[in-house]
């Protein structure tokens, strides 16, 4: 347990924040690397990018498939997968396009 008993405006508290600043400026990166947030990562799904594909170039969106491929035409990425698909709608409810999410 640490009891701080003096005043703000004397030198001990000078040297308490000075001490706190070098810790803040001069700790090497390299003493916080090993901690386990790296491990986490390796458990979450890879990155995913929202492609955004008018109405007239999605003939169903329900067909995966098709949609899958007309993506990685346009993509240009050969190894695309859908993650998922939203409807954009206008201000009428009208289907203006599709958000596609791909990995």
């Amino acid at each position: 347990m640490f009891l701080w008993n003096y005043a703000r405006n004397t030198w001990q508290w000078d040297i308490l924040c000075v001490l706190i600043l070098v810790f803040i400026f001069l700790t090497p990166k390299s003493w916080f690397e090993g901690s386990e947030r790296r491990a986490a990562r390796g458990h979450q799904t890879p990155a995913t990018t929202t492609v955004l594909l008018g109405s007239e170039v999605v003939d169903n969106e329900v067909d995966r498939s098709h949609l899958e491929q007309r993506v990685r035409t346009l993509s240009g990425r050969s190894d695309a997968q859908i993650v998922a698909v939203r409807k954009v709608l206008d201000r009428d409810g009208k289907t203006v396009g599709y958000q596609v999410d791909i990995r």
